[in-house]
């Protein structure tokens, strides 16, 4: 999500940057001495045409801070000189600040994309480390169930065992008392 928004930031930054640097290459081819009256009308509808696109684009970046764009110089509705200049310096200005802004943006999506490859490797090693102790638990109760199935083995022999040694041992008390008996008949 945080990419494509991103990435939509980025054209719209690289657009702007494009238009602008336009419209300054055609005003100043235009600026060493000619006014914008000069110009051809063609030309100037084609700047014309960028800045309204511009400005309406990023037209709450210059409500925000119009500082920015016109260094707190008196505006146009205050004094208006019909210079080229001070719109090739306001183009220039916005140009700058357009790219500082991208760079500032890339800069960002850089570390968002280091951050991200950071936790994607931590959770990586997380899940390696379940993975292993979840191989260690099987095996560790593999051999609980094994002992296990040895000891009730090992029980069910010893209780035989210990069957057949009671039987053996009334059946050698029965032979004690018997010899017991006759020792005492011969004597």
């Amino acid at each position: 999500k945080q990419l494509a928004e991103f990435n939509a930031e980025e054209k719209d930054l690289l657009e702007s940057i494009s238009a602008l640097k336009a419209a300054i290459t055609v005003l100043s081819k235009h600026h060493g001495g000619e006014s914008l009256l000069q110009v051809p009308r063609t030309h100037m509808l084609g700047v014309a045409a960028t800045l309204q696109n511009e400005m309406r684009k990023h037209f709450s970046l210059l409500v925000q801070a119009p500082q920015d764009y016109f260094d707190a110089a008196p505006t146009f509705k205050q004094s208006y000189a019909p210079q080229s200049g001070e719109i090739f310096g306001i183009l220039k200005q916005m140009r700058d600040t357009f790219e500082s802004n991208l760079s500032a943006a890339q800069k960002e999506e850089l570390s968002n994309q280091k951050a991200y490859e950071d936790l994607k490797a931590a959770k990586e090693a997380e899940i390696a480390a379940g993975q292993a102790q979840l191989d260690s638990k099987t095996r560790e109760l593999a051999d609980t169930d094994e002992k296990n199935a040895q000891a009730k083995v090992d029980i069910e022999d010893t209780r035989s065992s210990l069957s057949a040694d009671e039987q053996f041992l009334m059946v050698l008390k029965e032979k004690c008392s018997m010899t017991d008996k006759e020792w005492e008949e011969r004597q």
